[in-house]
């Protein structure tokens, strides 16, 4: 698989300070890089298991909480579902970390290169915004709009500018100031490529319903 990278380079971004109020509750803890691993899941379901989903996102610096789009991304919330359930997201790391743009992650292989075994498709709609907060499905630009696997991003700035291409999984629901506690282990002077300054890791994921 080609590494997943969003389709747009970093343009600097909207870095304003604005967190929603949000701050984080508790020090990130040192950790190392997890091994790599390889993940291959049969295709996931194509509807949500209920009509509210929750993704409670556990890692090195806090939690924080993802409201799955059921309704307006079925398909995706039910894989990012499906990819919870089976622990695909389970000691990964955050391995693209672009200040005032997005920090991504869900990579078994922590590269950027790799995925759970399978690809959904499921278009956004044209006007489609990745304004701060929104949880996005990262692709490489040779795929087509709305494919996704397992990696996805989350928008720190205040818009990504990026083109309707990018499946939407949800939007962060709480826990804002742990995002951006993230986003500041990204180095200024890595530009696009979002090597992070040190690890920063997701311990688990896990789904609430309703």
């Amino acid at each position: 698989m080609l590494a997943a990278l969003l389709g747009l380079a970093a343009c600097g971004g909207d870095d304003d300070d604005d967190d929603d109020g949000a701050t984080a509750e508790e020090p990130c803890q040192e950790v190392t890089a997890p091994e790599p691993r390889n993940v291959n899941l049969d295709p996931p379901p194509k509807k949500p298991s209920a009509r509210k989903l929750t993704a409670v996102i556990d890692t090195s610096c806090g939690t924080f909480e993802v409201a799955l789009d059921t309704k307006g991304n079925p398909k995706t919330a039910a894989s990012f579902s499906y990819l919870a359930e089976n622990g695909a997201y389970d000691d990964t790391l955050w391995h693209r970390i672009v200040p005032g743009f997005v920090i991504q992650g869900g990579d078994p292989q922590g590269t950027g290169s790799g995925g759970p075994g399978y690809s959904v498709d499921e278009p956004p709609p044209a006007d489609a915004a990745y304004t701060r907060g929104v949880v996005a499905m990262a692709k490489t630009e040779a795929e087509p709009p709305g494919r996704s696997g397992s990696q996805f991003f989350v928008v720190t700035g205040a818009d990504a500018g990026l083109p309707p291409q990018y499946a939407i999984a949800g939007k962060v629901s709480s826990g804002f100031g742990v995002v951006k506690t993230i986003e500041g282990f990204g180095d200024p002077q890595a530009g696009g490529t979002g090597t992070p300054l040190e690890p920063v890791v997701i311990n688990t994921v896990t789904i609430e319903e309703g």
